[in-house]
């Protein structure tokens, strides 16, 4: 099996209405997929400190960042496709973003620590090699006893993704190595994705 190329994912995000081919709730209406984000949102305020300084891995176009940050949190969204970044601009102006793929936080946020950082539908296009990779770096920019959120399924058959719009599984042992040895506490939540403190 040949691993996805993230720059075809970046890609596949980037194109006009991708969103609306990709995302499940877009299907239904536009009400829909914001509401979802909306509860996405609620969810996550469960576990994050009210007023916390969040970064959205995968932002997009704000569908999950624009509600939390109404919730109260100084949210910084990120997202490798800069037509995404372009449509959260047009939700929230004011919203700090930046483009990234993970690989240059230093660039953009220096040695500055975030209280927390979710990464919603972004493991699930990547190769374990590269999920990996990438967890390691949003580990980085959490501050110690702040909160990584990963949305990486786990399944009783692992398996890696070969097209963009696939999806790649994980077992349960390979995110507990992976985030044991990167120092984080898996926490005991009832939620649709991992919650690990640093």
């Amino acid at each position: 099996m040949t691993a996805v190329n993230p720059e075809d994912v970046i890609a596949a995000w980037d194109q006009p209405g991708a969103t609306a081919s990709i995302h499940p709730t877009r299907g239904i209406s536009e009400g829909a997929y914001w509401a979802s984000g909306e509860a996405q949102a609620e969810l996550l305020a469960r576990d994050i400190l009210a007023g916390s300084r969040v970064m959205d891995f995968g932002c997009g176009d704000g569908r999950v960042a624009v509600p939390l940050r109404a919730l109260g949190y100084d949210v910084t969204g990120v997202d490798a496709a800069p037509r995404m970044l372009a449509a959260l601009k047009k939700h929230a102006p004011d919203l700090p973003t930046f483009q990234s793929d993970g690989s240059d936080f230093g660039k953009h946020v220096g040695r500055r620590k975030f209280d927390a950082v979710y990464c919603l539908a972004v493991l699930i296009h990547h190769s374990h090699a590269t999920g990996e990779q990438l967890v390691e770096r949003l580990r980085a920019v959490v501050r110690k006893g702040g909160l990584l959120v990963l949305d990486w399924p786990v399944a009783d058959e692992p398996a890696e993704t070969d097209a963009w719009i696939g999806v790649t599984t994980w077992s349960r042992e390979q995110q507990d190595n992976i985030t044991t040895r990167l120092g984080l506490e898996r926490l005991d939540v009832d939620r649709p994705w991992a919650v690990y403190q640093a």
